[in-house]
């Protein structure tokens, strides 16, 4: 069992909502990484989505395209963000650890040294925003046979085929986009996210989580009651763009016990 079905499943058992903060490696400090990483599973991140940056990322809004530049400024690579992921394993061997990004920088990489490279590192699930369940395939079973979970994206545009198609290979779980555009766009819809979920569950088996558009804990809590996780991403980077080198893990840890506390105060039957 995956750590990511693992933390899952005591969750589901307890009748709590997964948060998965998201914030890009390298950004907004070359050496904070590790320590922002630490601070947030310390204050109630059940899985963290570590970005990989990249020139052109076309399906993020302003503020995660800039977390990218800034990152890249840094000279932040694959290399680099392997090797973050490994400082905070050395000091978290439990909380789950995916990769986000896009296709170009793994291709650059190489496939199959990325693979080998990221299970050793200790990441347990991959998410290429450009990678279409039925264009990777090959890609996705090379994840699994290194045991980790392959992760894709459902968005309100999504057909009933291409729930169908993710929901055959997709492992660990699903992220819904909940808005049409990019990253930290637009209003969220909450009720429409309400109305989607069951669709998306007759056809997927695996936990279902939900991000874009979420800033604040009131926000969270209203999606905590009827997705399985809660993705927030933007309004953590925004946060921490502005803070000085010293407080910059503090105020992630912060921001995200806020979130933690919202979507436990209730739970699920």
């Amino acid at each position: 069992m995956s750590r990511i079905q693992a933390t899952f499943e005591t969750l589901k058992a307890q009748g709590r909502t997964a948060l998965i903060p998201y914030i890009t490696a390298g950004d907004p400090y070359a050496d904070a990484t590790i320590d922002i990483m630490l601070a947030m599973a310390r204050c109630g991140a059940d899985v963290i989505e570590l970005g990989v940056p990249f020139s052109d990322p076309m399906a993020d809004g302003p503020v995660i395209q800039k977390a990218s530049e800034r990152a890249l400024a840094n000279g932040i690579g694959m290399p680099q963000v392997l090797q973050a992921v490994r400082g905070f394993r050395d000091r978290d061997d439990g909380t789950p650890v995916v990769l986000m990004g896009y296709a170009n920088p793994i291709e650059r990489y190489g496939l199959d040294r990325f693979v080998t490279d990221a299970k050793a590192a200790g990441v347990d699930g991959v998410l290429v925003v450009d990678y279409p369940p039925e264009e990777c395939e090959g890609f996705a079973a090379m994840l699994q046979g290194a045991g980790l979970d392959p992760i894709f994206l459902l968005a309100p545009t999504s057909t009933e085929r291409r729930m169908k198609e993710v929901g055959r290979i997709a492992r660990g779980y699903v992220y819904y986009v909940s808005l049409k555009g990019v990253t930290g766009a637009g209003h969220l819809d909450i009720d429409a996210v309400a109305q989607m979920l069951p669709r998306i569950r007759q056809h997927v088996s695996v936990p279902v989580g939900v991000g874009f558009g979420i800033r604040d804990a009131a926000t969270a809590k209203a999606l905590g009651a009827v997705a399985d996780a809660v993705v927030i991403g933007s309004r953590l980077v925004q946060l921490l763009e502005v803070q000085p080198r010293e407080a910059v893990a503090a105020a992630a840890g912060g921001f995200i016990a806020t979130i933690r506390a919202a979507l436990d105060e209730q739970t699920k039957e």
